[in-house]
């Protein structure tokens, strides 16, 4: 078999297998949120709320049905990709909730990736590139801390020093109140402030999305740091580099031009995932800067059992995961020859 049929087929397969996993991720949401203490009609009501008035409630939600016929209606909606209606959000389609808080969270994770990767590959090459120094050394204990720390904790950490101590950073949120946010298709503010060519809206986005995506990115950047560092280092001691350097060719010509690109491959397949796990995981940092993302809503939602938000938030988030998936092997691929299928 050919590679370019042998790599269709792989791909064949991915895309049947892809409905499967989703299958998989919805049935565990769906046993998990009802496995989990609270009764979605507590939530809505409140706790003083009459009995009757709970099980009227339970009953028009389909909550007093069994467990296996509220499986099988639910199943039945993701079919007709209906993620079904908010129960705390005064009858609001999940659809319109993602759409509404999707592209914060999008932003996000876009702009604490691109810092992630620059911050991470700089300290890897830097690292790679002079072994045994203090660059090395620095970068591997660069690499470890930024891991080990807890997301919340560097956010709260960032908030103290930059917003309350020096107050170069506002506290949270993605917008000033009072200012009119720009308006656009994408709802990436950001870019609609480019369409609009507005400049002042543009730097104020920047300027309210600096710190959560800095505080995202460099804790993300430890996981690129280790990556480039130990394939760069690999890949330069491999033997077509030491010919090269045999041939006489300048260093840095090596490094970029060498052994860079074929370092980068592994690196390429943990950026597309960590993207794509970005957006559904990007929640303890809305959190802690009340970032209006949909991994925010998320929280809320899970707090206040409202069951169809968290499912179809999750089927979502999971048909990203597993896209992004299929996508990075393609472009694996299309990078390196010598995969095979």
């Amino acid at each position: 078999m050919s590679r370019a049929k042998a790599l269709q087929y792989y791909i064949f397969t991915r895309l049947l297998l892809a409905p499967l996993t989703i299958w998989t991720i919805v049935t565990l949401v769906f046993l998990l949120l009802r496995a989990t203490p609270g009764d979605p009609a507590d939530a809505i009501l409140g706790n003083r709320a009459p009995e009757s008035a709970k099980q009227a409630l339970r009953e028009q939600l389909g909550l007093s049905d069994p467990l296996w016929l509220q499986y099988i209606h639910y199943l039945g909606e993701i079919l007709r990709l209906d993620l079904g209606t908010s129960l705390t959000s005064r009858g609001l389609p999940v659809w319109e909730i993602i759409q509404q808080h999707f592209p914060a969270t999008a932003e996000l994770s876009f702009f604490g990736l691109g810092i992630a990767v620059l911050v991470g590959a700089g300290f890897g090459i830097l690292s790679a590139s002079r072994p045994n120094t203090i660059f090395d050394v620095g970068g591997r204990l660069f690499g470890i801390v930024t891991y080990a720390i807890p997301l919340f904790w560097m956010g709260m950490i960032f908030q103290l020093i930059f917003s309350v101590q020096l107050g170069w950073f506002p506290l949270g949120t993605r917008f000033p109140i009072g200012i009119e946010p720009p308006n656009g298709m994408t709802g990436l503010y950001a870019i609609d402030s480019l369409l609009e060519g507005n400049i002042g809206k543009l730097f104020t986005a920047l300027y309210y999305l600096a710190l959560p995506s800095l505080s995202l990115g460099i804790l993300l950047s430890g996981i690129f740091e280790r990556m480039v560092r130990v394939n760069l280092r690999q890949t330069l001691q491999s033997d077509y580099v030491e010919a090269a350097r045999a041939r006489g060719i300048p260093e840095r010509k090596i490094l970029l031009s060498h052994a860079l690109k074929n370092a980068l491959i592994p690196v390429i397949t943990v950026l597309g995932l960590t993207f794509a796990t970005l957006l559904g995981g990007a929640v303890l940092t809305e959190v802690t800067f009340s970032w209006p993302g949909l991994g925010n809503r998320l929280y809320e939602a899970i707090s206040q059992r409202d069951y169809p938000t968290v499912q179809g938030v999750m089927v979502f988030f999971g048909a990203i995961v597993v896209l992004a998936s299929i996508v990075i092997d393609i472009v694996n691929a299309a990078i390196d020859p010598r995969i095979r299928y």
